[in-house]
């Protein structure tokens, strides 16, 4: 942070702006304690004087001198414009923030109001305002605040919608932090930089707003004084006494640059801690689970959303204690949203069923069972549920240190106090191989290379007790030393602590290096579900070896064309009659245009292949 800060107030723009924006506020401070008297001093002698070398600027129409008025009324142009600038940030955070507080109806009314208010004209709210609090520096304060406060409102609720969709707010919402919580300890920091920064240049647009009030008779009124009542006053004498509306124009012209040129250089040079949270102690509820074996069971699970748009249909799989059960299918053919709804992260409008979708024995949709709460659910996924996210740089906090966010579990669900949660965050990413892991855990994420950050998301998981891993394509853009890594600490965790793990990728080489069971997905449903050990030579779903097919080994030869399956994958929109893999299919029939096949015997195909093809399937799809 403060190499940051020193580097740009280097930089020409930082330095200037920073030195001017000092001057500008010293002035403020200052110049009424060192110059009221001469600001104040009527000299009936010299009445509306040009200038001098007694008065550089000349005098008003009671004598008084005019440079030394401009410089003691820096303190009421500034402080008032400040104070507005502070109304308009204030009221703009809070209708901003209001869709993650209040929730989807009083979200909607909040972005209904914003929308209607940022639809006026800046001005014209604030003469309306000016209007409504009446005439004088109060009423034009409170204006100009509320008049600059939507548009600020729309910037907050664009930040906090991008922040919203990031995945260690998901975590987060796992872990049962609440919206208000959730609002000021991981949204309000990762967006705190541009709020700033827009506030800064705001303050120098507020500054011109108020100078305009005083200057049509709005603002501040006499015997008080600003750089705008000055310039009012004087405007009938410019033609013979210019000097007396230009120094308090020029005034207005240098602090409000002061504000924008540092607000540029402030948007460099800006980061935003945020203090450590402190987390009650609570003691998990045990859940029962159904048997000693079945860690999740899912049952004829479907997500919508509307449209209607059917992305998971149908999907039905049980993982077993220290079982390693890969999902693989192309990209849409919806691996991660089943995963999410597993965890409760489908939010509406998406709307998820299923015949049963229960962990470790406890259901997770619909009505819980008695002595059971919402809590109790959470604590549940907080402690044995552990999510690794395809992307580790947007599933941590970017505003906080690594140790920091793994503690935070371990203090929330086991009650830990914030050295012994600490020291088991360290503990952890020891265990994941992470070197140096003391220093390490006061790092921030972007100090960590991207294996790294995907060996301290596997920690986060491990800070509880874990009866299941899901790992959403934990080894997308790694380098193929690292997904290695990655992969070999997931047999090893599953094989020392007996973790079920449920890998998702799209490379079915992937998946067959550590899984024990491969489930082939495409257009929202299981077509195979197989053995990894017979997934080379037993797939039999056109679409399982289509994929199989397509990954090139050292066996390809050199000047073909590499494999590929023809087509595009299906729209979830769009379903057609029938099965949705026909249309790709060069063993498809009249029948399979028209009747969709169901799971039997581990394969949904109406022509499922025989062994001794496959070699023949892989030529003919070149």
């Amino acid at each position: 942070m403060r190499t940051r800060w020193i580097a740009v107030l280097r930089t020409p723009v930082g330095a200037g702006a920073g030195l001017l924006l000092l001057g500008v506020l010293l002035l403020a401070v200052f110049a009424p304690v060192l110059w009221s008297h001469q600001a104040n001093a009527i000299d009936t002698d010299h009445l509306l004087q040009g200038s001098s070398a007694q008065h550089w600027l000349g005098t008003d129409n009671l004598g008084r001198d005019i440079f030394y008025r401009v410089l003691v009324a820096s303190r009421t142009s500034i402080l008032l414009a400040l104070l507005a600038t502070a109304i308009a940030v204030v009221t703009g955070l809070a209708l901003g923030s209001a869709p993650a507080i209040l929730g989807k109806r009083g979200g909607r009314a909040a972005i209904a109001v914003v929308n209607i208010a940022v639809a006026f004209p800046g001005l014209l709210l604030a003469l309306f305002f000016a209007v409504v609090f009446g005439v004088g520096a109060k009423g034009a304060v409170l204006a100009i605040g509320f008049a600059g406060a939507p548009s600020f409102a729309r910037l907050t609720q664009t930040l906090v919608a991008g922040v919203a969709e990031r995945d260690f707010i998901a975590a987060a919402r796992i872990a049962g932090v609440g919206r208000f919580r959730m609002l000021v300890r991981h949204i309000l920091p990762n967006i705190a930089e541009p709020l700033v920064v827009n506030a800064t240049i705001g303050a120098g647009g507020t500054l011109l707003a108020f100078a305009g009030l005083s200057f049509i008779g709005l603002g501040v009124q006499p015997p008080a004084y600003d750089w705008g009542r000055m310039l009012g006053e004087s405007l009938s004498g410019i033609y013979v006494h210019p000097a007396a509306a230009l120094a308090p124009g020029v005034a207005v012209v240098i602090a409000g640059l002061a504000f924008n040129l540092f607000g540029e250089a402030v948007a460099k040079g800006l980061g935003v801690q945020v203090p450590r949270a402190r987390w009650t102690s609570r003691t998990p509820e045990a859940v029962p689970a159904r048997d000693s074996d079945a860690v999740l069971v899912v049952e004829d699970l479907q997500v919508s959303f509307p449209g209607p748009v059917t992305p998971v249909r149908g999907v039905s799989f049980t993982i077993r204690k220290g079982e390693i059960v890969g999902l693989v299918g192309e990209s849409g053919s919806g691996k991660s949203l089943t995963a999410l709804a597993v965890a409760q992260l489908i939010e509406p409008p998406g709307q998820v069923t299923a015949a049963e979708l229960s962990f470790l024995g406890a259901p997770l949709l619909g009505r819980l069972p008695v002595r059971s709460t919402a809590a109790t659910r959470r604590r549940l996924l907080g402690t044995s549920f552990a999510m690794v996210f395809q992307d580790p740089m947007t599933s941590f906090n970017p505003t906080k240190r690594i140790g920091v966010q793994l503690a935070e579990g371990a203090r929330e669900h086991q009650g830990l106090s914030r050295r012994a949660a600490m020291n088991r965050a360290i503990d952890r990413l020891r265990a994941v191989r992470v070197p140096a892991a003391e220093r390490r855990a006061h790092q921030y994420p972007h100090e960590f290379s991207g294996g790294m950050r995907q060996r301290a998301m596997i920690g986060m998981g491990l800070m509880g007790t874990p009866a299941l891993i899901v790992a959403d394509e934990p080894t997308t853009a790694l380098d193929v030393t690292v997904q290695r890594q990655v992969l070999r600490l997931l047999e090893t965790i599953r094989s020392e602590d007996d973790v079920a793990v449920l890998l998702i990728s799209h490379d079915i080489s992937v998946v067959a290096e550590i899984c024990d069971r491969v489930l082939v997905m495409y257009a929202g449903r299981v077509v195979e579900d197989l053995p990894a050990t017979e997934l080379a030579t037993g797939a039999r779903h056109p679409y399982t070896r289509a994929l199989l097919a397509a990954v090139p080994d050292l066996d390809t030869a050199l000047d073909e064309p590499l494999a590929v399956i023809p087509g595009r994958p299906v729209d979830p929109a769009r379903l057609p009659d029938g099965c949705a893999f026909a249309a790709r299919c060069s063993f498809a029939s009249d029948r399979c245009r028209t009747e969709d096949p169901v799971l039997v015997d581990q394969v949904a195909c109406w022509h499922p292949q025989a062994q001794a093809e496959y070699s023949s399937f892989r030529t003919g799809q070149r």
